[in-house]
């Protein structure tokens, strides 16, 4: 979960108040859904006194700065919402006396850009820190490590506007980026700068590479890699400051825009908004001012929000503990399903709340969610507590058992035990193992079957796995100094999609195990398979296993059939799977489903 290092004596002046005692500020926490880490140092200044805090929402990045967790506390305590009269809208467009040109060779490599500028007041040393703490957390949680979103801060004073953004020949452009002394071009600035190095992966692939620079053509920064050493090099006292943000999905580079704005905001920052001019579209149009309000309000009845919070709630205490996370609310009669479009059904419709989030979230992705807030809002200690209605025994499962049994008897045949992540890449997962050379891209992992995560932190943790044969070879690829033979096996979750389930997707607890030596082939297995099956008490039967699965050698696997039904597969690994691991050793390997095994 993030966390965040505060300045005690900002955090306190941008909330409002002070705490009297700990357990009291840790109490105050729970409505940013936070605690505190570590408390500051007694024996430091006022001015220099640090405290540490843990967020435990990933959905909220607006609270990941002092500005942004201090601000949902004054609104919890005080009730009172700050209003930002700089943002625009759909169909309200503020007007701007700057703006950005994003070209069109942009579109294909980083196409979105939002920016404002901040002036008005003198930046602190503490609030330059805290800027640059929201730019690290921001770019790197939320911004998936400045894939999708990075955040640049620039000494405004000097730039000659408009600024323009666009692609360009790596090799063709040459600046000092910051913490160098000597020109760079952005291919060097990947193979020598320190940022470049740790950021590479996101640009070294692509034949263009993203540029900001202003009228006069003077290089602001090279995202989402580095900073100019002139213009970007924003210092404690400067009073003017162009901030942006650049990525790939327009709807978080947007909401990031607005977080760090609102944080400006609250400080006592005037927000100059900054107009975008794109040649191509987006989903915003071609011409949108930034800071920029895109949230659409949910709706949530009445009824949804006794059922799940076990207490009926009427329309004005929902509004009054909404208001108290920040967001807007109006009680109304909408329809359950279509709201806010419902907003027209009168009479006729359903009693509930329309919630409007404030601009700095958009964390909202169904009725539960504002419902969620109206418990926070109105406090966890305001409920009433009850008893349990049914009183439960709990046991292992079936299935555990049966996993139990499994560890026991593959441990005493030798077999070692491994522990691996449900999720994985793609390459691993179904280009690898169908064949295809681990260092190439492209692989397909569409229709066979992998479920991928909407939003994954990592491509290397992109989809769930669909066997743990991939998590076997891929222990074996780095386990060539050990000596053989190899004996590795894990009982463990895999997920599959099935359209006859509610959710599209079936999850069943596997067994697989791998033995890898000079004399690993197909009748070594078996017999390897008839003992762990004669342990489990269970007859099974063989089948010769289609050509459809290339994992194995033809004719050298089959598949394992139980009460008729097939319940897993075994064999010597194909050749071509072995070179895209690396792996030089003969490997068999055999998986088996323990949810069948229990029929």
């Amino acid at each position: 979960m993030p966390k965040i290092e505060v300045n005690e004596e900002l955090f306190y002046s941008l909330a409002g108040r002070r705490w009297k005692t700990r357990e009291e500020f840790e109490s105050a926490l729970t409505c940013a859904k936070a605690e505190l880490d570590e408390d500051s140092d007694k024996n430091l200044a006022e001015t220099e006194r640090v405290l540490k805090i843990e967020l435990n929402d990933t959905n909220r990045p607006d609270l990941w700065s002092t500005a942004g967790c201090a601000r949902q506390l004054r609104i919890y305590y005080t009730g009172k919402t700050p209003f930002y009269p700089f943002f625009s809208a759909p169909g309200n467009m503020k007007a701007a006396k700057k703006y950005i040109i994003a070209e069109e060779t942009v579109k294909a490599v980083r196409p979105f850009i939002a920016g404002f500028v901040a002036k008005g007041k003198t930046i602190t040393d503490a609030s330059l820190r805290d800027v640059i703490q929201t730019q690290e957390k921001l770019a790197w949680n939320y911004g998936r490590k400045r894939r999708t979103v990075s955040m640049g801060l620039y000494r405004a004073a000097g730039i000659k506007w408009p600024v323009c953004y666009k692609a360009v020949d790596p090799d063709s452009v040459s600046f000092i980026p910051l913490q160098w002394d000597t020109p760079l071009t952005l291919r060097e600035i990947l193979k020598q700068h320190p940022k470049g190095k740790e950021y590479a992966f996101i640009q070294e692939r692509e034949p263009l590479h993203p540029l900001l620079l202003d009228s006069a053509g003077a290089v602001l920064s090279y995202p989402p890699i580095i900073n100019s050493a002139d213009l970007g090099a924003v210092q404690a006292g400067d009073s003017e400051l162009f901030i942006e943000i650049t990525g790939t999905d327009i709807h978080a580079v947007t909401l990031s825009a607005s977080i760090v704005a609102c944080d400006f905001a609250d400080q006592g920052y005037e927000i100059e908004p900054v107009e975008v001019r794109s040649a191509y579209d987006t989903a915003f149009g071609k011409l949108y001012t930034t800071p920029f309000y895109f949230q659409e309000p949910v709706f949530c009845s009445l009824d949804r929000i006794e059922k799940y919070l076990g207490e009926k709630l009427d329309g004005k205490e929902c509004v009054a503990a909404l208001e108290r996370m920040g967001c807007g609310a109006e009680r109304l009669n909408a329809l359950e399903r279509g709201a806010p479009d419902g907003e027209g059904a009168g009479k006729g419709g359903i009693p509930g709340i329309l919630c409007r989030l404030p601009p700095y979230r958009n964390d909202y992705l169904h009725a539960a969610d504002v419902l969620e807030d109206v418990m926070i809002g109105r406090g966890l200690n305001t409920f009433t507590p009850q008893k349990p209605a049914e009183f439960t025994v709990g046991r292992l499962s079936p299935v555990t058992l049966l996993s139990r049994k499994v560890k026991a008897a593959l441990t005493g045949m030798g077999y070692q035990e491994m522990i691996y992540n449900y999720l994985g890449s793609g390459e691993e997962l179904a280009g690898m193992m169908a064949g295809v050379n681990g260092g190439e891209t492209g692989v397909n992992t569409q229709g066979n079957g992998l479920i991928q995560i909407a939003n994954p932190m990592s491509e290397k943790f992109e989809f769930v796995r669909d066997s743990i044969l991939p998590n076997l070879m891929k222990s074996e690829q780095v386990s060539a100094n050990a000596a053989y033979p190899h004996r590795i096996f894990e009982t463990g979750k895999v997920a599959f999609k099935d359209a006859k389930r509610n959710y599209g997707t079936a999850t069943r607890q596997y067994a697989a195990f791998l033995y890898a030596a000079p004399d690993a082939n197909f009748n070594t297995l078996s017999a390897q398979i008839q003992t762990l099956f004669y342990y489990l008490n269970r007859e099974f039967e063989v089948a010769a296993l289609d050509t459809g699965d290339t994992r194995f050698i033809h004719g050298r696997a089959a598949a394992v059939l139980y009460k008729g039904g097939r319940v897993g597969v075994f064999g010597e690994i194909h050749p071509a799977v072995l070179e895209a691991f690396n792996v030089e050793m003969p490997c068999a390997a055999c998986e088996i489903d323990l949810d069948y095994l229990l029929h």
